[in-house]
């Protein structure tokens, strides 16, 4: 039985890297504190099987050194105003499996005659944040109005998605990695992310987050791509980051969700602080942190005020127990982008595009699932 040579530092590394210890995975591979020490060699299918486990690329166990891994687009994320330095397997795979559909798309779009997206790249963090929220909500056709009398969240974030696909933005909401349910992203980790192109925009939203923060990280990569700038973000409302781009587009996000001068008509300053807060949640569809901090900015909160309602309702909506996830069909097409997933499945069914792609890029193996995604897309009956 043929056995091969791995570093015990690689070793040591793809553990760490999928924030496990060597202990604890032990119990699914034995010999790993074997191999780790040196007393033993594993053979290529045992070390397939670990590379497996720790989401960790093959190739990478056979050098000498472990790599540095890098974000490969522009990461502005923090955790107490400091730079992330690592970022997880799962938010890597999840950044190269959206540039990998957003290559598809772009090649299949200037195949139909696609041209650029005049909006991408519009504005300028010189421009006034207010002006620049009205432009994008102007476009997207993001009203006020329509939000108030939708009746929930999920609506909301659903038709915020829907207009920004029929702008031609490819938006993809997975609490997952893939289609790989047992790979669950961390919001705490990462928000979301913009992938900027003229052709085909990418907006990626951590669908693990609550349906609220969902809309406000979306406003937030949105204003990303009307600027034309690639970024990841954590998106957080309450965060006035160092860096100029994303305290802008912070600023662009509230305004676009929560237009300063509808909350001022809207805000009763004299009403309790905990029922205006949820009032305001709902009417105009955003989260309770957003609203307690429109309401620090029109003055209705001074700061020491406002820092601890927000820690009292972050503490609240952490402890509220996590939804259930939907019929997967509907849910695959939201991970993937109907607009990507369309494009694909009929590409495939004309015969420009291989099923085995088709598989790939959506994250499938079975051809009743695509017969079944077809038909939740309406293609065919």
């Amino acid at each position: 039985m043929t056995r091969v040579q791995v570093a015990p530092v690689l070793l040591n590394w793809a553990c760490e890297r999928a924030g496990f210890t060597i202990g604890e995975l032990a119990h699914r591979f034995p010999q790993l504190p074997a191999w780790e020490r040196g007393d033993s060699r594993p053979t290529l299918k045992q070390l397939e099987g670990f590379a497996r486990a720790t989401h960790a690329p093959l190739g990478f166990l056979f050098l000498q050194e472990p790599p540095i891994e890098t974000v490969p687009i522009p990461d502005f994320r923090t955790v107490a105003n400091a730079q992330v330095r690592r970022p997880s397997p799962d938010l890597l795979d999840t950044l190269y499996i959206c540039q990998q559909r957003q290559d598809w798309y772009k090649d299949f779009e200037r195949a139909m005659g696609g041209t650029p997206l005049a909006f991408v790249g519009s504005v300028t963090v010189r421009q006034d944040a207010v002006r620049a929220a009205a432009r994008i909500r102007h476009v997207l056709g993001f009203e006020v109005e329509e939000r108030r009398r939708l009746p929930t969240w999920t609506d909301a974030l659903r038709r915020f998605i829907e207009q920004a696909d029929d702008m031609g933005v490819l938006v993809m909401a997975s609490g997952v990695v893939g289609s790989n349910n047992r790979r669950k992203l961390d919001p705490q980790e990462f928000r979301g992310f913009a992938l900027s192109d003229s052709i085909a925009p990418l907006v990626f939203v951590n669908g693990a987050d609550t349906k609220a923060a969902q809309l406000f990280t979306l406003a937030h990569e949105l204003v990303h791509i009307w600027l034309g700038q690639s970024a990841l973000s954590d998106a957080q409302v309450a965060s006035l980051p160092d860096h100029e781009v994303e305290r802008w587009c912070n600023q662009v996000a509230a305004e676009l969700l929560v237009p300063l001068d509808l909350f001022r008509d809207e805000y009763n300053r004299r009403a309790e602080l905990r029922d205006e807060t949820s009032r305001l949640a709902r009417c105009f569809k955003v989260s309770t942190l957003v609203i307690l901090r429109r309401m620090h900015d029109v003055g209705g909160l001074s700061r020491d005020a406002y820092w601890t309602a927000y820690d009292e309702e972050l503490a609240r909506l952490r402890a509220l127990p996590k939804g259930t996830g939907g019929n997967f069909y509907l849910t695959l097409g939201a991970r993937a982008s109907k607009r990507f997933a369309r494009a694909l499945v009929v590409s495939t069914l004309e015969g420009r595009a291989s099923f085995t792609e088709a598989f790939r890029l959506l994250g499938f193996k079975k051809m009743a699932t695509f017969e079944d995604l077809r038909h939740s897309l309406g293609l065919g009956v």
